[in-house]
């Protein structure tokens, strides 16, 4: 089965109702054979892409993860991502900001992350947790020491999307390739992660008490990202909604995405100077000496 990635792209001006997009559809893989057999080949596809681009050092690709807990973003990015070259490629992950981070505006610390051109920059988590979790979470927003008169509930948010529109388009003008992934699961797939995390002693360390108070918030949260998708999916930085009940299925269509905006970049290594082919010849004369 081919993966069409325009059936999860979100289009530009679309609102979204994530209660019409689907947390699970049909495996493109019939075994889990068949699964690492097709992962295997995307990964070497896109290791080779990646080399194409260190070479070329034309491009910057930043992937954005999103997601509620245990949507299967570390396995995503782990799995997808394990061919690369780690000097090509770099993986962000932003918890709580600290003091100096609350002291400038809310782009600064990953401004400071962006990848460079060459490279592959993987926020985990990101920017978007600003118009997310500080949404559902108005206290965080008040600790943030903005202006009383820059915080209304009525234009603060509006602003924010303007400001990472204006953002990533700024990017895209200067060479970056952005994909951003909202991981779509299910909440009674959540309930059953969450169960496993308690079963297997090797996964209790990825559970506590904060992540099952979190998903108390879970129709706020599905209303920010709703609202985030609509007004921050665009041509030049699209969202992609991926259905994410099943890892394997998901890890499948993420690559699949990843790998079809690299070979829009058509990619090639440089060419050498007629001088450079000289000076090659030399050298070769001299090694065979």
């Amino acid at each position: 089965m081919k993966i069409n990635v325009k059936d999860f792209r979100v289009s530009a001006g679309k609102k979204v109702k994530l209660e019409k997009w689907p947390t699970l559809v049909k495996p493109v893989y019939q075994s889990k054979e068949k699964y690492k057999e097709l992962l295997g080949r995307q990964v070497e596809e896109l290791s080779a892409q990646q080399q194409l681009q260190y070479a070329s050092n034309r491009y910057a690709v930043l992937l954005i993860f999103q997601a509620m807990d245990a949507a299967g973003k570390d396995g995503a990015i782990r799995h997808v991502m394990s061919g690369i070259n780690p000097q090509g490629c770099q993986v962000f992950s932003f918890q709580h900001p600290s003091a100096a981070e609350l002291d400038h505006d809310f782009l600064w610390r990953t401004t400071q992350c962006l990848p460079e051109r060459g490279r592959i920059g993987i926020f985990n988590r990101s920017y978007y947790e600003e118009v997310l979790i500080v949404r559902v979470h108005p206290e965080i927003l008040q600790a943030q020491g903005i202006p009383d008169g820059l915080l209304n509930d009525k234009t603060v948010w509006q602003g924010r999307y303007r400001s990472i529109v204006d953002m990533e388009n700024h990017l895209h003008r200067n060479g970056t390739r952005i994909i951003k992934f909202f991981l779509h699961l299910s909440e009674e797939e959540q309930r059953k992660r969450f169960l496993e995390r308690i079963d297997k002693p090797d996964k209790n360390w990825k559970f506590s008490l904060a992540d099952i108070e979190e998903r108390k918030f879970w129709k706020q949260y599905m209303q920010a990202y709703e609202e985030c998708l609509s007004a921050t999916s665009t041509r030049n930085a699209p969202w992609y909604v991926v259905p994410a009940d099943n890892k394997e299925n998901a890890r499948l269509i993420i690559s699949q995405i990843i790998l079809d905006t690299f070979k829009s970049l058509k990619l090639a290594y440089p060419k050498s100077s007629a001088e450079h082919q000289r000076e090659l010849q030399l050298i070769r004369k001299q090694l065979m000496k």
